[in-house]
């Protein structure tokens, strides 16, 4: 449900306005797709403070956790942990590797599922407090930009999705290593030769298609997370325009209650989004970590 939208206090059209909520706080202009000297100021600050919130959590359920009949709290976070794991132990076989790859699961899991649910926050609430933070500084409040769904940036996405490849690099090593891992990269996934002009043209498709694999995996993880939540996003602020347009006659009217209703019905659904997807990132990576213990 959205609060009095930048578009009426500051006559936007309805594009204006959606392009304001979708402009990130940035350093500088971004130049380019992979310009990396620009830096999305809410999206590391929300990740972040949001991140902080996770652990801070998950070490209050541990530091109050009773052997007797626990509370809420202490039960919700007990079956959330025993669900983590019992799916890390029918991907990852190793319980070494399990020590570690299942915190860093449910780290992953309540994260991102905290990031994405910034997304049921009015869409309006943290921009209309921002902006006028930005105007009593003395700046120009059609400038104060802020996106307050880190989920929604595709360099957020790709950032976890990478940290999840950088994970999986780490293991093929740990567990194969160097060398074992060098002799897959260049033997599967259609193995060799023994003749070597045909071994040497084996190995070029077989590491060819492995690089082609740990790419399509990773860009297909972050963009499957973003993907969603963009949407997500950009439907709340579709409903929020609704709320906006409202005046004292029947249509308006009816624009308003339609924006009241259509914004509970989403945001109730977009809990079931949220959720699932911060499921699937952790699935996936809980996957591609056990293919990395995995030997051709």
């Amino acid at each position: 449900m959205a609060l009095e939208t930048p578009a009426a206090e500051h006559g936007l059209t309805a594009g204006e306005y959606i392009v304001h909520h979708l402009t990130h706080l940035r350093n500088k202009p971004l130049v380019g797709p992979f310009d990396l000297s620009v830096f999305s100021f809410d999206s590391i600050t929300f990740s972040i403070l949001l991140g902080l919130l996770g652990c801070f959590l998950l070490w209050r359920a541990a530091r109050r956790a009773t052997p007797g009949v626990p509370g809420r709290f202490q039960a919700a976070v007990e079956i959330l942990v025993e669900m983590v794991e019992s799916q890390a132990k029918g991907i990852v076989h190793n319980a070494t590797s399990r020590k570690l790859v299942s915190p860093l699961a449910l780290t992953v899991f309540v994260w991102i599922f905290l990031l994405n649910a910034m997304d049921l926050l009015p869409v309006d609430l943290l921009p209309w407090i921002w902006e006028h933070i930005v105007e009593a500084a003395g700046g120009n409040p059609a400038h104060a930009y802020l996106r307050v769904v880190p989920t929604a940036d595709l360099s957020v996405t790709m950032g976890l999705s990478i940290g999840v490849l950088i994970v999986c690099l780490v293991y093929n090593v740990r567990i194969k290593g160097l060398g074992g891992w060098a002799h897959e990269l260049v033997t599967a996934p259609f193995g060799t030769s023994k003749n070597p002009v045909f071994a040497l043209l084996l190995g070029i498709v077989n590491f060819a298609m492995q690089i082609i694999e740990f790419v399509a995996k990773t860009v297909s993880h972050g963009m499957r997370l973003f993907g969603n939540m963009y949407a997500g996003e950009l439907i709340f602020l579709l409903i929020a325009l609704m709320g906006g347009a409202w005046s004292l006659s029947a249509t308006g009217i009816g624009l308003a209650l339609a924006q009241i209703v259509l914004g509970t019905v989403w945001a109730i659904f977009h809990i079931l989004i949220i959720t699932l997807q911060a499921f699937v990132f952790m699935m996936l990576a809980l996957v591609y970590i056990g293919q990395a213990h995995d030997k051709h």
